[in-house]
């Protein structure tokens, strides 16, 4: 028989095995078995047992052990047994294997394996731990964790994986991923309070630096932000030599919403670095938290202390992500839209890259969307796209053209700008661009004038000129004026949105409810079940109902993008273990 021969006839063979057609299986794996017996024993002794010809099967063992008595294949040949209810004649040769441990440990590798193949947990465990007491510069720790989360021993399995850490620190990013299956952002479960109360008992006896690292990593899963820092202090305090982490840190806290840990890590980077670039990233980091609840007189104060950085870091190259924050500041936040523009075109004189350059215009052509000179816009955002093709930020610009022309009411070239960038490398703009040609498909046949859908473009422009109040008025005006029209969902799910950014959570409340009550088979049921779920949940104080609208998701809803973590937050209401 030759290679091919032999591939050709296994594949056919493992084909009829999957389909259930055993009979067919055997023949072919029987003359395999005989050609290559050490190869193919398996897949053949199991074809018998699926046949429930264990008589046939433990003929086939016997005479291998005969040969040679392996004791991975006294495993088989126990269990054999346990499949023809023999189970003191299995257990008696599982004993038999594990004790052939004693004479060669090194066999733990293939004895483990089959055992797990069987699904004889317990078995597993016991040859592993007498091979840990035998071959004490080995380490099974890995085996072990992984048998006893299949069992749902959480406290022993958290403890081997922690003692492989011990064994081998350099391997705590692939025991995080591991630990990140049973670990979930609720605190109270019982599996993040086990593997936190392991962390602190190994800390107080043993400190070595991946303990605290593991613990901070343990805070962040859970958002508790402030309690991570205090770790990640400690961590530099014995190793000074980066603020990577904290800086990290920093910016996932801000980035989740925490303003209040983001800030005080921020101010510890600029008490604690010397590092120009590193103190502006705080700075900049700082001030931007500060705008976003700020009134109008600490507006000023933030101004001021743009300036201020500016005098001190001037207003060079190495400034210039400074620069574009306080244009966006000056143009969106302090209404000086004007004096944004001057500020940031002084940046071109600056010796800067074509792509921070881009990086320029498409600053300052948002700032002209901001003040409908779309055209002007325009020119901007085209010179970006021909000037960095296939860069994300050429991507962006073209997005931005389609989006203008939408403000614009030129419904039919922004839709035909959108149908290419469905294909965008970026996944954020693609999933943007497929949502704005959707709206505009769906919607621009409704009325002959497209009334509805001006009014929407019109409301979406003042949503992104940071005038909310005026958003939701006119979106009000489509719910009263343009009933029965298609648009009416996503015009209620709009205005929830900007309702919660208002903390209008009764009102969003409203506008959940009308969609799930009115348009129960529209594109916006999934959007309104998670986000009336989230409001119940995070702000409403209604976790039962919450638990309802999350479930609606995962049994109702499974292609959702929501899906993942509807089902994660169910499982947190429920009170479940998160595996």
């Amino acid at each position: 028989m030759t290679k091919k021969q032999e591939q050709d006839q296994l594949d056919l063979a493992d084909t009829y095995f999957k389909k259930g057609q055993f009979k067919k299986a055997l023949l072919l794996y029987n003359t395999l078995y005989k050609a290559k017996p050490y190869n193919y024993i398996y897949k053949y002794v199991e074809t018998f047992q699926q046949l429930e010809q264990y008589d046939s099967a433990k003929v086939v063992l016997e005479k291998r052990l005969k040969t040679n008595r392996v004791p991975y294949l006294v495993v088989e040949l126990g269990y054999n047994y346990q499949l023809s209810d023999s189970i003191a004649k299995a257990e008696s040769l599982y004993k038999e294997a594990i004790g052939a441990l004693d004479e060669r440990p090194t066999y733990v590798y293939s004895i483990g394996q089959r055992f797990e193949k069987h699904s004889l947990l317990p078995q597993a465990i016991k040859a592993y731990k007498k091979a840990t007491e035998l071959l004490p510069e080995k380490n099974f720790s890995i085996q072990l964790a992984r048998i006893y989360g299949d069992l749902g021993d959480l406290q022993n399995m958290f403890s081997s994986y922690l003692d492989y850490v011990s064994y081998k620190p350099n391997a705590l990013n692939n025991i995080k991923r591991n630990l990140s299956q049973f670990i979930s952002e609720n605190r109270d479960t019982e599996s993040n309070k086990s593997l936190r109360i392991l962390l602190l008992k190994k800390i107080q006896s043993n400190p070595d630096i991946y303990w605290y690292e593991l613990l901070s990593w343990l805070y962040v899963q859970e958002k508790q932000y402030n309690k991570s820092f205090v770790q990640e202090k400690a961590l530099y305090k014995r190793n000074p030599e980066s603020l990577d982490r904290i800086i990290d840190l920093a910016i996932t806290a801000r980035d989740d919403g925490d303003n209040e840990t983001a800030t005080s890590i921020f101010n510890y980077i600029l008490d604690t670095s010397q590092e120009k670039d590193v103190l502006l990233l705080a700075h900049q980091s700082l001030l931007e938290i500060q705008t976003k609840s700020a009134s109008k007189k600490e507006l000023e104060h933030v101004n001021k202390r743009y300036l201020e950085l500016f005098e001190t870091f001037g207003t060079f190259e190495s400034t210039l992500s400074l620069q574009l924050s306080y244009g966006q500041f000056l143009a969106f936040d302090y209404n000086q839209p004007k004096a944004a523009s001057e500020f940031l075109k002084k940046a071109y004189k600056l010796d800067i890259s074509p792509f921070q350059e881009g990086m320029v215009k498409l600053r300052l052509a948002d700032i002209l969307v901001l003040q409908e000179k779309f055209n002007e816009a325009l020119i901007f955002y085209t010179q970006i796209k021909t000037s960095l093709k296939n860069s994300t930020l050429a991507q962006e610009a073209a997005y931005k053209i389609a989006k203008t022309s939408y403000y614009k009411g030129d419904f039919e070239w922004a839709e035909s700008q959108l149908k290419v960038l469905k294909a965008s490398t970026s996944q954020l703009i693609a999933n943007d661009a497929l949502d704005l040609k959707l709206l505009i498909s769906d919607n621009k046949w409704d009325d002959s004038t497209q009334t509805a859908l001006k009014y929407y473009a019109k409301a979406d422009l003042f949503a992104f000129q940071n005038k909310t109040n005026e958003a939701i008025k006119l979106l009000d005006k489509i719910l009263t004026e343009h009933i029965g029209e298609s648009i009416i969902d996503e015009t209620l799910y709009t205005q929830a949105r900007l309702y919660e950014s208002q903390q209008q959570y009764e009102k969003a409340e409203i506008n959940y409810q009308k969609i799930i009550a009115d348009y129960r088979e529209d594109i916006f049921i999934d959007d309104a079940y998670y986000h009336l779920a989230e409001l119940y949940n995070l702000h409403l104080e209604k976790p039962e109902e919450a638990k309802e609208l999350y479930e609606k998701i995962i049994f109702d809803h499974e292609d959702s993008i929501y899906f993942v973590e509807a089902r994660k937050k169910f499982r947190m209401l429920r009170g479940d273990t998160i595996n």
